[in-house]
C-alpha cells in the first residue's frame, strides 16, 4: 500500500488549483534553513484522497547541491542518482538543451550551483496566493537561511489551454495505490514507477536514497521553463496553407490532437467538440492497432512520441512514462496580434522515479530523436530542438506531406533536479540527522 500520508501530493494526483507560485532559494545558513523546514513540515500537502479541493497546497523539494548545502553527510549524497548528483546542467547537451535553450542563456539563478530550493505554492485563485505567499516569504526572513533567487507565477488559461491553444491536461498517470477512481480504458502503473521504495512494472525495487528515512515516499522532479514564441507558431501555421480550416488541420498534425483536444485518431476528418469533452473517450486509442501508417495521427506527432501506446511493448512504454504536472505562465497573445515581446509560456514539472530511464530517455530517444520510429528527418515538431533543418512529415495515401524547415517554437529558459522527498524525510533533513 502507498504511504499516501507520507508521500507529497503533488507526486500522486494533480491539485486543479488555478494558480501557483514556484519560489526558488539559495541555502545561506544550514542550521536556521532546517528550523524553517521543521516550521513548514505540517503544512506540507500530502497525497491523502480528501472529498472536497484543498483551497491551497505546498510542495518543497530541493537540488543536490541544496541537499549538500543542509548539511546531508557524503554517504548519503553519495546514494542519490548519478544524474541528480551530475545536475542538468551537465546534461544539457544531451537534453537537446543547447543554442538559444544553452544554460548560459538561463534566468533567475538556474544554471549555477546556488538553486538549491523550489518552493511550491497553489492556491484558487490570486487574493489567496498573494495570502499564503505573503505568510511564508514572512516565515523565510524570520528564518534568516534562505535568499530568494527568483520565482515564477503561473496561472491557467481561460478555456484550460495552454498558448499554442491546445487543450491542457488531458491525459493522466494512475499510479496503483493512488485511490483514484480509474477511467474505463486506464491501467495503474506500479507506484515504483515514480515513488522510491515500492516495487516497479518488472517487480523489481529500484535502490534508493539511504537511509531509508531519506529516501522512502520520495520521487525526483524535474523543472523547466519552456518559452513558447506564439507569434512564430502562429506565423509558421498560416505559411503552411491558404485558409483558417487548413490551418487548424496542420495544428492537428503537429500535436496529434484539434486544438479542442479531440484526439486525431478517433477524429481523422474533422474536430469533434463532444468526444474532446468526453473524459472516458479522449484519452481512450492506440495507434498500432488503429492507425499503424499514421494516416490519421503522424507518426512524429507530439502525443505520439511522448506517449507512443502500443506501438512500443506494453513493459517498455509504461517504463518511460512520466507524471507531468505544471501550469502556463505569461499573458495570452490575443489571436491576430503581433508579438507583444512578452514572456510567455509553461513552467513544467516532471515527476519520475528514475531522470534518466523516464525523462531523459523521453527527451532524447522520443523527442528529439529524428529518425523515430521509422522517420527519415523528424524531431518533435511542438517542443523539438529544432534549427530549421528538420521536418515534419505528414502521413497521407497516396501523397505524403512534409513540412520543411521547422524552427524551434520552445526555448527552454531554465531548470533543475530536484528530490521531492517524503514528508517524514523532510522531518528527518530539519533534524539535521546523519543516519
Amino acid at each position: 500500500m502507498l504511504e499516501l500520508d507520507d508521500i507529497q501530493g503533488l507526486t500522486v494526483r494533480g491539485y486543479n488549483l488555478p494558480v501557483g507560485r514556484y519560489i526558488f532559494l539559495q541555502i545561506t545558513d544550514a542550521g536556521k534553513a532546517q528550523q524553517w523546514l521543521a516550521q513548514i513540515a505540517a503544512e506540507i500537502t500530502n497525497a491523502t484522497p480528501r472529498p472536497d479541493k484543498l483551497p491551497a497546497c505546498v510542495n518543497v523539494a530541493f537540488s543536490y547541491n541544496g541537499l549538500r548545502a543542509l548539511g546531508l553527510p557524503q554517504p548519503s549524497l553519495d546514494t542519490f542518482a548519478d544524474e541528480f548528483r551530475q545536475g542538468i546542467v551537465q546534461r544539457a547537451e544531451m537534453l537537446g538543451d543547447t543554442g538559444s535553450s544553452s544554460p548560459e542563456h538561463w534566468e533567475g539563478g538556474f544554471g549555477t550551483e546556488q538553486m538549491h530550493v523550489m518552493f511550491m505554492l497553489f492556491a484558487q485563485d490570486l487574493g489567496s496566493l498573494e495570502a499564503l505567499s505573503s505568510r511564508h516569504r514572512a516565515l523565510l526572513e524570520q528564518s534568516g537561511g534562505t535568499s530568494e533567487l527568483s520565482f515564477q507565477d503561473v496561472q491557467a488559461l481561460p478555456g484550460i489551454k495552454e498558448h499554442f491553444g491546445y487543450r491542457d491536461g488531458i491525459s493522466r498517470v494512475l499510479i496503483e495505490g493512488s485511490q483514484q477512481e480509474p477511467m474505463p480504458h486506464e491501467v495503474a502503473i506500479k507506484p515504483g514507477e515514480f515513488v522510491l521504495g515500492y516495487p516497479d512494472q518488472l517487480g523489481d525495487m529500484p535502490p534508493f536514497p539511504q537511509p531509508e528515512m531519506l529516501g522512502r515516499n520520495g520521487s525526483y522532479l524535474v523543472y523547466r521553463k519552456l518559452h513558447q514564441d506564439v507569434a512564430a507558431f502562429r506565423r509558421f501555421l498560416h505559411e503552411q496553407v491558404g485558409s483558417d480550416e487548413q490551418v487548424e488541420w496542420i495544428a492537428a498534425k503537429l500535436m496529434g490532437r484539434w486544438r479542442s483536444g479531440a484526439p486525431l485518431v478517433l477524429a481523422p476528418n474533422g474536430d469533434d467538440l463532444v468526444l474532446a469533452e468526453d473524459s472516458q473517450r479522449n484519452a481512450d486509442f492506440n495507434y498500432a492497432a488503429m492507425d499503424a501508417r499514421g494516416l490519421a495521427c503522424p507518426i512524429g506527432a507530439h502525443i505520439r512520441r511522448v506517449n507512443p501506446r502500443d506501438t512500443q511493448p506494453e513493459i517498455e512504454r509504461t517504463r518511460h512514462l512520466l507524471v507531468r504536472r505544471g501550469l502556463p505562465y505569461g499573458p495570452p497573445l490575443p489571436e491576430g496580434a503581433p508579438d507583444d515581446g512578452a514572456d510567455r509560456g509553461v513552467a513544467g514539472v516532471l515527476v519520475n522515479a528514475s531522470l534518466a530511464r523516464q525523462f531523459e530517455f523521453v527527451q532524447r530517444v522520443w523527442i528529439n530523436n529524428k529518425k523515430f520510429d521509422g522517420l527519415e528527418n523528424d524531431k518533435d515538431p511542438i517542443v523539438g530542438d529544432n534549427d530549421g533543418t528538420y521536418d515534419h512529415t505528414i502521413q497521407a495515401w497516396p501523397v505524403r506531406k512534409r513540412l520543411h524547415g521547422l524552427p524551434r517554437f520552445v526555448t527552454v529558459k531554465g531548470g533543475e533536479y530536484f528530490f521531492l522527498p517524503g514528508i517524514k524525510a523532510l522531518r528527518f533533513i530539519a533534524a539535521g540527522s546523519t543516519t
